[in-house]
């Protein structure tokens, strides 16, 4: 809770404030200044990549130097130097000490694995994520700050995908599943509401984190998946492991998604479906010459943006206008490029690029014409 959240509370506890004043307040105090925030906010943000980046580079260009005992006592340095000073300089500006703290958390990854090697801990090295990812909680559990939260809702799918690695190590071709989980989860995190409900800072970054993750994770279901192909007549995985893989693939997240969502937990079920689909599409033998797997990509951009006119979010009809743009220019490039002369492709291509540009982008701006009068 922030200052301002604390003292408009104990006015409201005192009765000097109602209710509808302090969300006037608020109000005020969210969009006051608002411009002037992203310069700091980058500020800090890239300040606190470029110091844990350095720390770990010094570190690390160090380490053969440094004694056993130094090393460990660096690592506990390393962690506590940057949440004292969060401590010291958080109450006079809040935005340092959350970066700060921020740091400090990831300084404790680097000083666990680094602990890892100092104890020949790295035999089993998801275990390191599943550190990291308690330490995040325990931050965020004591401190209540997005960034805590946002490490833990990344470092546990790495951790629980570290796991399945090594323990199907021996099964080649079963990285499928937690990719298809990892895109269910990245789908989870970019449909969450920015405006809705509290922490919406956290809510932010994980669209963020989503956007990002999305494309690369569809690209890894599809090639994990067509690995399938080479690796089928190899050790086949038990079929009671490859039910746990995907109870714990797709189980939690929907599970999250209906109980924080209730109805609108639809389109999270309808992705997962699509993201199952996508798996098995992918186990072609010919995956880029396949014209299934661009017309179920089509599909998916087609579903996203619908979702975005049904729920009034422009991010979903842009980002899936943009799914269908690289899914059309894929299938150019992959099927049909090859078959034509280079002056009669590039002629094409440029066709393309000029008349199909032109009307995605109608359509896109009519299907954000109808999300915004929804909204209206």
């Amino acid at each position: 809770m922030s200052a301002l959240e604390k003292q408009l509370q104990r006015w409201i506890d005192a009765q000097v404030l109602d209710a509808a004043t302090a969300a006037r307040i608020r109000q005020f105090e969210e969009t006051s200044g608002r411009s002037f925030r992203w310069p700091a906010i980058l500020a800090v943000g890239f300040g606190t990549l470029m110091l844990c980046g350095g720390v770990l580079l010094f570190v690390s260009s160090h380490w053969d130097d440094i004694s056993p005992a130094g090393r460990f006592s660096l690592v506990l340095a390393m962690v506590a130097v940057f949440h004292v000073a969060a401590g010291l300089h958080g109450t006079k500006v809040p935005m340092i000490g959350t970066a700060l703290h921020a740091a400090g958390t990831i300084a404790l990854g680097a000083g666990i694995f680094l602990a890892g090697q100092i104890f020949n801990l790295e035999e089993h090295w998801p275990g390191g994520f599943m550190l990291w990812a308690l330490g995040a909680g325990i931050a965020w559990a004591v401190l209540r700050q997005w960034p805590q939260a946002l490490l833990g809702a990344v470092l546990v799918p790495f951790w629980l995908t570290g796991e399945w690695i090594v323990l199907t190590e021996k099964y080649p071709g079963s990285y499928s599943i937690p990719a298809q989980g990892l895109l269910l989860l990245a789908l989870l995190y970019f449909s969450a509401s920015p405006e809705e409900g509290s922490n919406k800072p956290l809510r932010r970054a994980l669209i963020w984190v989503g956007g990002l993750a999305l494309i690369p994770l569809i690209v890894t279901v599809l090639f994990s998946g067509h690995d399938y192909y080479f690796w089928q007549h190899r050790a086949a995985l038990p079929a009671t492991l490859m039910l746990a893989g995907y109870a714990v693939a797709y189980l939690p997240t929907l599970a999250f998604a209906w109980f924080t969502r209730k109805k609108n937990a639809f389109w999270i079920f309808i992705l997962a479906g699509w993201a199952a689909v996508l798996a098995v599409v992918s186990h072609a033998p010919d995956l880029e010459k396949n014209p299934m797997t661009y017309l179920w990509l089509a599909a998916g951009a087609i579903v996203l943006c619908y979702w975005g006119v049904r729920a009034h979010r422009k991010l979903f009809i842009n980002y899936g206008s943009a799914g269908f743009a690289i899914t059309v220019f894929a299938f150019y490039f992959s099927n049909v490029l090859d078959k034509l002369g280079r002056a009669t492709g590039l002629i094409a291509m440029g066709i393309l690029f000029l008349l199909g540009g032109w009307i995605l982008n109608r359509l896109r701006t009519d299907l954000i014409a109808r999300a915004t009068e929804g909204a209206a």
